[in-house]
């Protein structure tokens, strides 16, 4: 298994990779101590590359491995195909895996400078395109992620629709199963934004270019009211099937008593 961090840059091309010798095993290099680095592992046995995000890497080096994953795809003819790591728990059998291969040397090679040709104007884009995926399919993939330790998710929106996670009782004949499902709210308006609400952590679900979902999520600890919500209308697609209106408010966990709010109970009417 070859090991390539990726590498910043302060001019064009912004970015390279320079080859992790140290270590015997794959396990030595991805730890506590790599959470804000990013990571390409090319497995010459099965023909893979593997990117890897730390889970306090900047968002701006996860853009930049994809672009050399790319790169080290081309270097090695093609053969390779790039497979995302960070699909796979920490305790996921696959991840295992990979942690207990030794690191040694192979054919791919570092990309550096030259391997870039020179820049043309609003040419050098990371070629990830926006636009609405079939909402099934995009639910069963960004749901594949495991999610981050410490971190629940509040909301998570595919094309225009907007959905929260609820939780669902499931009857049994002998037990009652709880189960954690995310439960459609409706369509985002024109201009709703979640400003002032919370210091959001945002993940975008990317598959083969193209945004599949964006997740936000809040601190598990993160017991903060929100100071003010401007609720958006919500347009369904059928009108046969509203939305919930309490997994709407449930979902942004409205106080009961917002800041500057006048209590509307008269004591003089008694």
């Amino acid at each position: 298994m070859q090991i390539f961090e990726v590498v910043e840059l302060s001019e064009f091309p912004y970015m390279e990779t320079r080859e992790v010798a140290q270590g015997q095993t794959v396990s030595d290099i991805l730890n506590e101590t790599s959470i804000e680095r990013v990571y390409l592992l090319v497995d010459h046995d099965t023909k893979r590359i593997w990117t890897y995000n730390g889970p306090k890497s900047y968002f701006k080096v996860q853009i930049y491995g994809g672009i050399l994953a790319g790169k080290l795809r081309q270097q090695l003819k093609l053969f390779y195909r790039v497979y995302p790591l960070n699909l796979y728990t920490k305790e996921d059998k696959q991840f295992q895996e990979i942690l207990e291969k030794p690191i040694g040397g192979g054919r791919a090679k570092p990309i550096k400078k030259k391997d870039f040709p020179e820049p043309t104007p609003d040419k050098f884009v990371a070629g990830i395109s926006v636009s609405n995926p079939k909402i099934n399919k995009a639910l069963e993939y960004v749901n594949q992620f495991p999610q981050p330790d410490s971190l629940i998710r509040r909301f998570m929106i595919i094309g225009g629709a907007i959905f929260t996670d609820e939780e669902i009782t499931e009857s049994f004949v002998k037990e009652e199963k709880i189960t954690i499902k995310p439960v459609k709210l409706g369509r985002l308006n024109t201009g709703f934004t979640f400003f002032q609400d919370h210091n959001y952590s945002t993940r975008i679900i990317i598959k083969e270019r193209n945004i599949q979902g964006l997740e936000l999520f809040v601190d598990e600890k993160d017991k903060s009211p929100s100071l003010k919500i401007e609720i958006p209308l919500i347009y369904e697609e059928k009108f046969n099937k509203p939305g919930s209106i309490n997994s709407l408010v449930k979902a942004f966990q409205i106080p009961k008593k917002l800041p500057g709010d006048i209590d509307n109970h008269d004591d003089s009417a008694n």
